[in-house]
């Protein structure tokens, strides 16, 4: 296959800086020429497809602009592969999402579509050692690191004889099986995901959303007895599952999961271990339930302090009771900062605060960690409290080293109508890159149209 000459230093030929792009992995330029016109199906200098190109380089971001304007993913190469199937071999399930294209259960036949899934369950089932040392016939041991696979998760990079390819081969065959609507039994994929007992990961993150959109009884009943699972692993990755459903009934409106939150108010009444008591309540949280309070009081001076952490969100249904004013007081003297720093982070609502969360709000202000600090003002700032304490707290936070809060005390004051606004923007001083549409900022424009000389 020869490859089609472009000038790569010409402005104007398009399809040239689109090579230059690929081979560069710069996808934000990628983007710009293909909006420009750019081919996506462009040959590299190799004269394969420029998806190829992105595919061996292991460029997800690449790989997904291309195959999002057009390239094809299916076409098939002078190997008998395509660059979807290269996708596959390389273990990358960012590759191979960012490659699979539109509608891949109806486009992709059938005999491929096997072909993908048997390529997957082989790298998986032999392991990555194991196929390099077949393909290269090196000795081993390969040499492996620990890699970005997306903005969100992590994968090792395995590398043998001069082959490199990632160990998220189980993740591969769990996003193929959900394009494809292959459904395998519940304690198969939890086996696909124990092994890699991180939430980071990709092959765990990618069983633990694949269940969550798991609908039928029969699944449901196989995830909720994961609850009385011996091995914490287990537990944890229910409840990393009852995240992501939560989730998706967040982003799709999914109605199957009612039922999730009495059962997670139970489960968190007898969740021994730490880590996963944890996890329950963050998910727990985020709706309302009738012994949320109950709970929070339970766990507030739980010795994980993880756990505590979570205790704040528990007590955040207003109206407050003094047992659970009484707690978050406590708890805003924790001795870990991260428990401190989600009082002052809980108590951002209602923005109307009563005198007790005021008083906590203003004690956390004065707290050594600068991060809880920071949110302490960000809370008070926000808020519809009005009394002088809160103003004359936030005007001192003007002498602050910190410039962020700093720039918290002159929005106060800005919302506040506070004369002393225009000194305390003087005091922030300059400002670097990302500001420009920041809301503490924008309020200074505000508060000077509000108060300006009226003619």
């Amino acid at each position: 296959m020869t490859a089609p000459q472009h000038d790569l230093s010409n402005p104007n030929d398009v399809h040239g800086r689109l090579v230059a792009a690929v081979t560069a992995k710069d996808s934000h330029t990628v983007r710009a020429c293909l909006q420009d016109g750019a081919d996506p199906n462009t040959s590299g200098p190799d004269g394969l497809p420029l998806l190829c190109t992105a595919v061996g380089g292991f460029d997800h971001e690449t790989a997904g602009a291309l195959t999002d304007s057009g390239a094809d993913s299916d076409v098939v190469l002078p190997d008998g592969t395509t660059p979807l199937l290269r996708a596959v071999d390389l273990g990358s399930p960012a590759l191979v999402g960012a490659t699979l294209g539109k509608d891949p259960r109806l486009r992709i036949a059938e005999t491929e579509r096997k072909r993908l899934l048997d390529l997957a369950r082989h790298w998986y089932e032999t392991g990555e050692t194991e196929e390099l040392r077949r393909r290269t016939g090196a000795p081993g041991p390969p040499s492996r690191r620990l890699v970005h696979d997306d903005e969100h998760t992590d994968i090792e990079e395995v590398s043998l004889g001069g082959l490199t390819v990632r160990a998220g081969h189980s993740g591969v065959l769990t996003d193929l099986e959900r394009a494809f609507g292959v459904l395998p039994p519940v304690a198969e994929l939890v086996a696909r995901a124990v092994p890699y007992p991180h939430e980071l990961h990709a092959n765990w993150s990618t069983v633990s959303y694949a269940l969550a959109f798991r609908k039928s009884p029969q699944a449901w009943s196989d995830l909720a007895a994961l609850r009385h699972h011996p091995s914490p692993v287990h537990r944890r990755l229910l409840a990393g599952v009852l995240s992501s459903r939560h989730s998706l009934a967040y982003h799709h409106d999914r109605p199957d999961t009612a039922q999730d939150v009495d059962f997670l108010a139970a489960w968190a009444l007898d969740e021994p271990d730490g880590e996963v008591l944890a996890g329950v309540l963050n998910v727990y949280t985020d709706h309302d339930h009738p012994d949320q309070e109950a709970i929070g009081l339970r766990y507030a001076d739980h010795p994980d302090p993880r756990v505590r952490r979570e205790v704040p969100y528990c007590l955040n249904q207003p109206p407050r009771s003094e047992p659970a004013v009484t707690t978050l007081l406590a708890l805003a003297r924790d001795p870990e900062s991260e428990v401190r720093y989600v009082v002052a982070q809980a108590l951002a609502h209602p923005r109307q605060l009563t005198p007790a969360a005021r008083e906590i709000l203003l004690t956390l202000l004065r707290d050594p960690d600068p991060d809880v600090r920071r949110r302490a003002a960000e809370s008070l700032s926000g808020s519809h409290d009005r009394t002088a304490a809160v103003t004359e707290a936030l005007a001192a936070l003007s002498d602050e080293e910190d410039q962020s809060l700093r720039l918290e005390a002159a929005y106060g004051l800005a919302v506040r109508d506070d004369p002393r606004t225009d000194a305390a923007y003087e005091q922030v001083g300059p400002l670097g890159p990302g500001y420009e549409h920041d809301h503490c900022v924008s309020a200074h424009w505000h508060y000077m149209v509000r108060n300006r000389p009226r003619c």
